[in-house]
């Protein structure tokens, strides 16, 4: 069996307006009939949108070890994270990608992942001029990132936002890149799926798939409709080796537009909404106890005490196949269609229950820091050194994407080289207990750890495994 990896995808794309190119020109969609159509060109849709593309640069300094043998655990506990002078190098790192142009007044979208940790960013328009950009706003959930350049009271060509939930699986989509560095190009394809899948550098799992040929720069691109708007952020490949197998991922316009809200509100950071539910796939063995025609949905298993979605009637059992009248198929359709919906609003869940159907109306809100974080290092010889500790909240699970969990003390970081690190100990982690001692805030795992043992047991849940880790002194 071969093994297949996602590659993220740095790129270059955009558009604007041509919509009224495509109503004069195609009232309806339909399959071409004649050789003339047959025919037909993509070129001044091309001539429209190419000037809304454009590349983005990136630098960042990067320490570097002279010598592999300070990777070894020997020598590193003679010099710790700190290498004596001489012994480290900074070296550049360039990256290239991609951005669209989204506002005239010089903002523009791209993939997280491109300019992820840059000290620099550097963005080159199409007509080959070059702008300093600033990270106006950066969502890991969603891998976007919004960058601003100074045009000085200048307009500049924008793509305008689609919407993607128009979008149907044999739309006609244009993606326009610089694969390979090799310079501008547009390749054609059909959307494929809407399609789920996970992609390292994000936790969304709803992406529209296509078959346009999208290769290796092509990450923060655009895929573009015919009626030149944009429909998704490109972001990922699937393939063997790197190159295009015509399976290509791109982040839905919908997601942008959530994020590109956020920013026209003042907020840096994205707050998606709260509802203090889990679920589950409905599988046909469920449809069937359930008296389901098809399997679709997402069970709802948990509800945590103070979710919104809970005080407003929704209960253990009931199957969510709605949001807002959109089709709920799995829980990532359920997460993608929470994810395009802002805090302060509302929402309305189709409910099965019992074999009835009932509609219940949510109140949106975010998720609740119910706890202060006190938010600690744990330093000294114990095994958790090196560790960030923080009380356990929905606000915080929100942060570092946790599920499930609802209380106790979770690791947010961990310092390379450290401790917590050798042990191979992850932000994600929540201490469950020390040396049987049960840890329920901060404050009482900094008291355990503070007892000088010559052996320590500790008890770590990650995801549905509970984890005992024994310690000698």
């Amino acid at each position: 069996m071969k093994h297949f990896r996602f590659f993220l995808i740095p790129l270059l794309a955009a558009t604007f307006g041509f919509s009224a190119f495509a109503q004069a020109q195609t009232p309806a969609a339909a399959v071409p009939q004649s050789r003339p159509q047959i025919t037909l060109s993509f070129a001044p849709l091309v001539k429209q949108v190419a000037p809304a593309v454009v590349n983005i640069y990136t630098q960042r300094v990067v320490q570097q070890r002279v010598s592999p043998l300070f990777q070894d655990p020997f020598f590193r506990q003679f010099f710790g994270a700190q290498l004596p002078p001489g012994l480290s190098r900074q070296r550049m790192e360039n990256s290239l990608g991609s951005g669209v142009i989204v506002k005239p007044d010089g903002l523009i979208v791209t993939s997280n992942h491109v300019i992820r940790g840059a000290d620099q960013i550097r963005v080159v328009l199409s007509d080959r001029r070059e702008f300093d950009a600033k990270l106006v706003a950066a969502d890991e959930h969603s891998d976007l990132a919004v960058l601003r350049v100074e045009t000085k009271g200048e307009k500049l060509p924008y793509l305008e936002l689609g919407d993607s939930d128009a979008a149907q699986v044999g739309d006609l989509v244009l993606a326009i890149g610089d694969p390979f560095g090799v310079g501008q190009t547009v390749t054609s394809g059909i959307i494929s799926a809407m399609a789920h899948t996970s992609i390292a550098s994000s936790d969304n799992n709803y992406f529209i798939q296509t078959d346009a040929a999208i290769n290796p720069g092509n990450s923060g691109g655009a895929l573009v409709t015919m009626d030149g708007r944009l429909v998704g952020i490109n972001a990922a490949i699937f393939s063997e080796s790197g190159g295009n197998l015509g399976i290509g991922f791109a982040v839905p316009s919908n997601l942008v537009r959530v994020v590109l809200n956020a920013v026209e509100e003042g907020r840096k950071n994205i707050v998606r909404p709260w509802l203090g539910i889990d679920g589950q796939e409905v599988t046909s063995e469920l449809a069937s106890s359930l008296n389901m025609a098809q399997p679709s949905g997402l069970l709802v298993n948990h509800i945590h005490p103070a979710s919104p979605a809970g005080k407003a009637g929704l209960q253990v059992g009931d199957v969510i196949t709605s949001v807002n009248g959109h089709a709920v198929e799995d829980p990532e359709a359920y997460h993608y269609r929470i994810a395009t919906l802002s805090v302060g609003s509302s929402v309305d869940f189709g409910v099965l229950r019992k074999g009835q159907t009932l509609t219940v109306h949510v109140p949106l809100i975010a998720p609740p820091e119910n706890l202060p974080r006190d938010k600690s290092e744990v330093s000294g010889n114990s095994p958790l050194s090196g560790a960030v500790l923080e009380n356990l909240s929905p606000a915080v699970a929100e942060d570092i994407h946790l599920h499930g969990a609802e209380r106790g003390v979770v690791i947010t970081a961990v310092k390379e080289d450290s401790n917590a690190a050798s042990l191979g100990l992850q932000p994600g982690d929540v201490v469950v207990s020390i040396n049987g001692a049960k840890i329920a805030n901060v404050s009482d795992a900094m008291a355990a750890l503070k007892q000088h043992n010559n052996s320590w047991r500790l008890s770590i849940q990650r995801g549905d495994s509970l984890v005992t880790v024994m310690v000698r002194g």
